[in-house]
């Protein structure tokens, strides 16, 4: 583990400067590209006209509804559609679930792919695929908004969603995909329109094999923190992750744009400072949560290490233990979801660490624009109690922040926390709920709690024991996501028009510096406390309770 996670350190420093600087001229001003204008004509939309932020939300709610609705008819009719490999169509609440996953950027996926209700190669390529990147790009838009409500000093406008949904796309994650997934083809990743096949296994038996475009799907998989899998497997599957350097270069790819992010905030704020110290609070918040996991996944504690006598249960040999935890954190830290192990096979506390991940809100580093609005929040966090302690208005980049600026900071702070405790406990309390867990007590708690917290931060990752795939939790989980991807980005686009008209003030004695080691401290702690008060009593209910069963 310690050459792959050097190899992807250097990487990501090498690339942090120069993807960010070209992230902040590509989408950001400059003339429109051709096709471009073409796609606005078709769309009938006027790329040089600006939006408030209600008119900015309500592009961004029409295209994503726009999407459910189109992904729901591809899912539910698949199995009349070409390529479908023999699969049929979903049924409607589980069509429903995955039409929501994929457009909220969630990915959690209730089926097998390889079973027959699962993704066909149509649905793949023009439903689950197209979605990955405009999903994506929906976080991208936010976080753009957000920065230019907090630079700019006069007007209403924070942009134009149609200019930004379409640039991130075509200038960013596109180019990507495509480098990535040339280079994941060329190390044995398969690409073709193949049907299933039926091989006999070393032991005798027989397992029936899907091909399809998996090369071109991985990249943008990891990507845009959509982490769906085209095997039930995920990366854990031969196919989508086949080595060691195949494994470093996805573990690499769920980290690179969320990070790069930041650099784009520091160049469009022109406070490249605060985007060192913004990144610094990323990479120590990753780092505890990395020594966390690989401290628990080496105690052999809990449920799961007593029943099998060890960490090697649920665990690729070719990518091992430590493997396996460093792509686990950056999957659940970067909003990813992806897998390349069974994270129920983790131990108790080696799963809370994946869960405490999660719980911080996905901002180390977060998913692609929506780890950067998280961030912003809990730095407004820290910005406003260092204000309390010096007996002043807080101020963030020159601006005031007032009641009504941290009333949507406090709402948007308690929006998850509060889905995901509600939806546990309705749960757990309602026989619908527990007809579906496999295992009982501490450790199907933690499942259910892992379900709804991973459901409500758009990562998509699940722990197997929990059968999702029933009436009640399509639905309930349906809900969860909706509320969880949207209800965020309401609070945050208010607070962009509320912070785009604001005047700057001038800098005094008395003003917190953004920059340096204090601030960093209180950044960091800020993020801490908010999610150790919100999920300590269900962390001490689940994970850490059933790490502490002997």
């Amino acid at each position: 583990m310690l050459i792959q996670a050097l190899f992807i350190l250097a990487v990501l420093l090498i690339a942090h400067v120069p993807l960010g600087d070209y992230m902040a001229r590509a989408l950001d001003g400059g003339r429109h590209l051709k096709i471009e204008r073409v796609l606005y004509r078709l769309c009938g939309v006027d790329p040089d006209s600006e939006q408030d932020w209600r008119h900015y939300l309500r592009s961004l709610v029409a295209f994503s509804a726009v999407s459910i609705v189109v992904l729901f008819g591809l899912l539910t009719f698949q199995g009349v559609l070409p390529w479908n490999v023999g699969h049929v169509g979903m049924p409607w609440d589980l069509a429903l679930h995955t039409a929501v996953s994929f457009t909220t950027n969630t990915s959690w996926q209730n089926y097998a792919g390889e079973s027959p209700i699962g993704h066909t190669h149509l649905t793949l390529m023009a439903g689950l695929g197209v979605q990955a990147f405009a999903s994506a790009a929906v976080g991208m838009c936010v976080g753009l908004a957000l920065i230019r409500g907090l630079v700019r000093r006069s007007g209403a406008g924070l942009g134009n969603f149609w200019v930004d949904l379409i640039r991130s796309i075509f200038r960013v994650l596109l180019p990507l995909a495509v480098v990535f997934g040339l280079a994941l083809i060329g190390l044995g990743v398969p690409q073709n329109l193949s049907g299933t096949e039926t091989v006999q296994t070393l032991t005798g038996g027989t397992q029936t094999l899907v091909g399809g475009p998996v090369g071109s799907w991985e990249p943008i998989k990891l990507l845009s923190g959509d982490g769906g899998g085209f095997f039930n497997a995920s990366s854990a599957h031969p196919f989508e992750n086949p080595s060691a350097m195949t494994n470093a270069i996805e573990v690499l790819l769920m980290l690179l744009v969320p990070t790069a992010f930041i650099r784009l905030f520091g160049r469009m704020s022109g406070d490249l400072k605060l985007g060192w110290t913004m990144l610094a609070v990323v990479a120590i918040l990753f780092g505890l949560l990395l020594t966390a996991g690989n401290l628990a996944q080496s105690a052999q504690t809990g449920t799961v290490a007593q029943a099998v006598g060890g960490q090697f249960e649920g665990t690729e040999t070719r990518i091992g233990v430590a493997g396996s935890t460093l792509f686990g954190i950056a999957a659940t830290a970067s909003a990813d979801g992806a897998l390349n192990s069974s994270y129920d096979s983790f131990s108790s506390l080696g799963g809370g660490a994946l869960l405490a991940a999660m719980m911080l809100g996905e901002i180390a580093p977060g998913g692609t624009g929506s780890g950067l609005y998280g961030l912003i929040m809990a730095v407004l966090v820290a910005v406003f109690l260092g204000g309390l302690m010096v007996g002043r208005t807080p101020e963030f980049m020159s601006k005031r922040i007032g009641h009504l600026e941290m009333r949507y900071v406090m709402l948007y702070s308690l929006v998850g926390p509060t889905l995901v405790l509600t939806f546990t406990a309705i749960a757990i309390a309602l026989p619908e709920g527990r007809s579906s867990m496999g295992n009982h007590g501490a450790h199907g708690l933690t499942e259910v709690l892992y379900a709804y917290t991973s459901s409500v931060n758009s990562n998509g990752s699940a722990m197997a024991g929990l059968n999702g795939n029933t009436l009640f939790y399509n639905l309930t989980m349906t809900v969860a996501m909706l509320a969880g991807r949207y209800l965020p980005i309401v609070f945050v686009l208010a607070l962009a028009g509320r912070m785009v008209s604001r005047q700057p003030v001038a800098a005094t004695a008395g003003t917190l510096r953004t920059h340096g080691i204090n601030f960093v401290v209180l950044a960091t702690g800020a993020a801490l406390i908010l999610a150790l008060l919100n999920f300590l009593p269900a962390l001490s209910l689940g994970p850490i309770a059933d790490g502490l069963t002997r």
